[in-house]
């Protein structure tokens, strides 16, 4: 979607403790980078992730599909750097996965548990940690538009084994069509269509058949923040807002 580059990407079962790990396959000596929050190298409207020479592009809605299915451990050989976008949400990889199953290995499941507060700030934007029994995700997407202030902004929802799957992870990428060409000039979205994102003018949806959910706007953004806490290398027990 931003690299406008083709590529082939294959996932393939990992051993125990391998953890999340990418395989530039187009690069001399097949470079790997695990998917590790201290990796990340760029955040201007995706994820991208470097280890050396090898970086990965857009890996939010991906890891996002891998949290939801409850995946630790995977080899993803990429032919390209960026990860393909597919329909702009996690549903394609989240249905992939499934037609193939999953397996259960012997080395216990980890996870990481939030046990105080944690906050960051950056100018009038805020996000925290804080304990929870299980997980739980809220959101408020700030954006003064005719089209998104016409859908729910705010989002708390409390995630089980299920709801990820059924509820969010049709949610796709969007934007305004008004800012695609300022994007393009910084090197993003230069392969964005109607295909893998929901579009909006300066009055509606352009997409034919609209939205997927009423609030898909609110839960794109929480399927993007699942992807990239995902990066901490295990699914956390806690509160995200």
């Amino acid at each position: 979607v931003h690299t406008g580059d083709n590529v082939a990407m294959t996932l393939r079962p990992a051993a125990a403790n391998t953890g999340i790990v990418f395989v530039r396959m187009d690069l001399p000596g097949h470079p790997r980078v695990a998917a590790q929050a201290n990796r990340v190298s760029d955040t201007c409207l995706s994820t991208s992730i470097t280890d050396g020479r090898a970086e990965v592009v857009t890996v939010e809605h991906l890891m996002s599909a891998l949290w939801g299915l409850g995946v630790d451990n995977l080899l993803i050989e990429l032919s390209s750097r960026e990860v393909p976008i597919m329909d702009g949400s996690a549903q394609p990889y989240v249905k992939i996965i499934e037609s193939v199953g999953l397996k259960t290995l012997s080395a216990p499941k980890m996870f990481m548990r939030v046990i105080r507060p944690v906050e960051v700030r950056q100018g009038d934007s805020w996000a925290t940690l804080a304990p929870y029994n299980g997980f739980r995700a809220s959101y408020t997407f700030v954006a003064d538009h005719p089209v998104y202030n016409r859908y729910p902004k705010r989002l708390d929802m409390a995630f089980n084994h299920n709801s990820y799957i059924k509820n969010m992870c049709g949610a796709r990428s969007f934007g305004l069509i008004s800012e695609l060409e300022q994007a393009q000039q910084i090197g993003r979205c230069k392969g964005s269509n109607l295909d893998n994102a929901v579009g909006i003018d300066d009055r509606d949806i352009m997409n034919e058949g609209g939205l997927r959910y009423d609030d898909e706007f609110v839960k794109h953004k929480v399927l993007d923040a699942i992807g990239d806490l995902y990066l901490l290398g295990h699914q956390i027990i806690g509160a995200f807002e």
